[in-house]
């Protein structure tokens, strides 16, 4: 059952408005989308590897501001721009970053201008 669902402040944008956690009886559940855009400048980096990179730092930002970290993600939804293209360079950056075991991923495409990479993602600190 949850106690409370709110909003988590301070979080890096983009995120804000899209992060929510729920706290329930046994952990938190953490929701957030996130994009390669720079928290302080708004710029987004060059590249498709140099963008993931980018969203998976703003991913594990977020993330710890409210106590949890990238091997805490059991789903990470990645919506890549011109799915036909080659992304050896998202496979690079994305294992270098995330923990295995890999949490469940679903790849689908996206038509963000000038973005090539989002990254979705549920974690949580539920006790199993």
């Amino acid at each position: 059952m949850t106690h409370s669902s709110h909003l988590v402040d301070g979080l890096p944008a983009p995120g804000g408005a899209y992060s929510h956690v729920t706290q329930t009886a046994d952990g938190l559940v953490f929701t957030a989308g996130f994009g390669p855009h720079d928290p302080a400048t708004g710029e987004v980096p060059e590249g498709i590897e140099a963008q993931t990179e980018a969203t998976l730092t703003n991913v594990a930002r977020a993330l710890a501001a409210v106590d949890l970290g990238l091997a805490d993600v059991v789903k990470a939804t990645v919506h890549l721009a011109e799915l036909h293209r080659d992304f050896g360079g998202f496979d690079v950056a994305y294992r270098a970053a995330m923990p295995t075991p890999y949490p469940v991923r679903t790849t689908v495409g996206s038509q963000l201008l000038g973005i090539l990479v989002e990254i979705d993602v549920v974690a949580s600190a539920v006790e199993r």
